[in-house]
C-alpha cells in the first residue's frame, strides 16, 4: 500500500469539500435515485483513504480510433461483440461481485469511475485493471458536467484524470460525461484537451438505476443489444448484480462476446 503524502491527502480533502458544496449525489446518470447500497461518495476529511499501490507498468492510455466520431455510441455492427459499460460508483462489494461474475463468464467490462469513488476505494482501480477490464473517467463528483461553466467542467474532468494517474499511471482509456448520455460540444472539447480523443456514449440503456428488478434489466438489455452495441449499466445496484449472469449467458447463446470498449473498436 502506497504511503499517503501531503499532496494526495490535500487532494482527498478538496474532493470531500467539493462534494459537500455540491450536495448529495445519485449513483447513476440523469435523474435516477441514489443506489440502494451506495457507499458515501467521498472519504471523511478526518480519515482520508490511502492511495492504492500503483503497478510498475502504467495502465493503457486513451487511443484515437480513425473513422470514429468524437462521440462514440457503438462499435462495428458487423462483428459479434458488445461492450458492457458500467458507471463506477456505489457499494464496493457489489462492484466486486459484478467483476467476479463477468470474469467467471470470460467477459470483460468497461468501468467509468467517479473520482470521489476512487478516493474512497482506491484499491478498486487496480482490481478493475487486473481483471482485464477497461478503466475510464466519469468526472470527479458526478454532477451535471454539461451544465457547468467551462472552468468548473474542465476541473471535473481533470481532477478525475489526476486520480486515475495517481492510482494507475494513466488517465484511463475513456471519458464519459456524468448526468447525461452525451457530452455537450464544450465538454467534448474539454475532454479532448485533457487527453481523451473520444467521448464514450452508448446505444443501449439498461435503466438499471430505476430499480425495475433484475428480470426487467435483463429484458431491456437483451431486447435492444446487437453486434457493436455499447450498453450502459451501473455499479451499486443489486438488480444489476442479479441480472448480469442471465445477460451474459444469453449473449453467449447468441454468439455475442462481451468485451472491453477498447476491444470492441480495435
Amino acid at each position: 500500500m502506497a504511503r499517503v503524502t501531503t499532496t494526495n491527502r490535500r487532494d482527498v480533502l478538496r474532493a470531500g469539500a467539493g462534494l459537500v458544496a455540491g450536495g448529495a449525489l445519485a449513483a447513476g446518470c440523469g435523474t435516477e435515485p441514489a443506489a440502494r447500497s451506495a457507499a458515501p461518495s467521498a472519504p471523511s476529511p478526518k480519515s482520508p483513504a490511502p492511495a492504492a499501490k500503483t503497478s510498475a507498468h502504467p495502465a493503457p492510455a486513451p487511443r484515437a480510433y480513425p473513422g470514429q466520431p468524437a462521440q462514440i455510441t457503438h462499435g462495428p455492427r458487423s462483428r459479434p461483440r458488445v461492450a458492457l459499460t458500467f458507471h463506477g460508483q456505489g457499494d464496493p462489494a457489489l462492484a466486486h461481485d459484478l467483476l467476479t461474475t463477468a470474469e467467471r463468464h470470460g467477459a470483460h467490462l468497461t468501468v467509468l469511475a467517479v473520482g470521489t469513488w476512487l478516493d474512497e476505494h482506491p484499491d478498486l482501480a487496480r482490481r478493475i485493471l487486473d481483471g482485464g477490464h477497461d478503466l475510464g473517467n466519469h468526472t470527479q463528483h458526478h454532477i451535471s458536467v454539461n451544465d457547468l461553466p467551462e472552468a468548473e467542467a474542465r476541473k471535473e474532468i481533470t481532477d478525475c484524470a489526476d486520480r486515475l494517474v495517481r492510482l494507475t499511471g494513466s488517465i484511463g482509456t475513456w471519458f464519459r460525461p456524468s448526468r447525461s448520455p452525451t457530452a455537450s460540444p464544450l465538454v467534448t472539447r474539454l475532454a479532448q484537451q485533457a487527453g481523451y480523443p473520444h467521448v464514450l456514449s452508448y446505444d443501449v440503456d439498461s435503466l438499471d438505476y430505476t430499480g425495475p428488478g433484475a428480470a426487467a434489466v435483463t429484458r431491456k438489455v437483451l431486447s435492444e443489444v446487437r453486434g457493436g452495441s455499447v450498453v450502459s449499466l451501473h455499479f451499486g445496484y443489486e438488480d444489476t448484480v442479479a441480472a448480469l449472469p442471465d445477460v451474459l449467458t444469453e449473449l453467449d447463446r447468441r454468439g455475442l462476446r462481451a468485451v472491453t470498449t477498447t476491444e470492441l473498436l480495435s
